[in-house]
């Protein structure tokens, strides 16, 4: 397999195999959020932007003839195995953490570069919740690595299949503790900033904001 047409999550994660790296050196080597490995890790069927798979071009063709051949006996045996157990059980499902973050009267957005014609989309702070990982860990640690700042769960907001993407998701109230806002993953996201909390739904429509979230926002200062 000396060219790849098209990576997916499963092609990504079979890379990071064949060059023996963790989740944390393969997303360093690639310049990316460890999130984003870990979501290709849960969602193997997903394609990455065309950023992205220049990105993995680059590291693909910059492997070791040794780490390449390890690549393609991988890619083939995992075939094989699909093709001999059709039963075998699917990758977990995907699980998002989002961090409502409140600093006095401001809430935390980040600006996600879309895939689709739209461009651009702004956002919580999300990570993946990596199977075995503790949610309230995934929302902390993702919002750090994600935008600079740390911060404390406060209370959970509950959960819900997002209306838009169908991805199960857990929301929680996080309390700004320190740091600046400053984008951490320049490959997904545009930029990052605090909002005041009466202008978020200027950002994200109100219809897709989950209503305990709404709540919170309605509280006073």
């Amino acid at each position: 397999m000396d060219v790849i047409e098209v990576w997916n999550g499963r092609y990504a994660c079979l890379l990071q195999s064949a060059l023996r790296l963790t989740n944390e050196a393969f997303a360093n080597q690639l310049g990316i959020a460890v999130r984003t490995v870990a979501t290709w890790h849960s969602e193997p069927s997903v394609v990455p932007r065309a950023e992205m798979q220049q990105l993995l071009d680059a590291v693909y063709e910059k492997a070791s003839s040794t780490a390449r051949q390890r690549f393609a006996l991988l890619a083939a045996r995992e075939n094989v195995d699909r093709a001999s157990d059709p039963s075998a059980p699917a990758a977990q499902a995907l699980r998002v953490a989002i961090a409502v973050v409140i600093r006095r009267g401001d809430v935390l957005l980040v600006c996600r570069r879309d895939d689709d014609a739209s461009g651009i989309t702004w956002q919580f702070p999300a990570g993946v919740i990596k199977p075995g990982m503790r949610p309230e860990t995934a929302t902390v640690r993702e919002t750090l690595d994600e935008t600079g700042v740390h911060c404390a769960v406060r209370q959970s907001l509950g959960h819900r299949l997002h209306p838009v993407t169908g991805v199960l998701c857990e929301y929680f109230l996080c309390e700004y503790l320190a740091g600046e806002a400053t984008n951490g993953d320049a490959v997904e996201n545009v930029d990052v900033m605090w909002v005041p909390r009466n202008s978020v739904t200027r950002f994200i429509s109100v219809d897709t904001i989950f209503p305990p979230i709404l709540a919170v926002l309605e509280e006073q200062t």
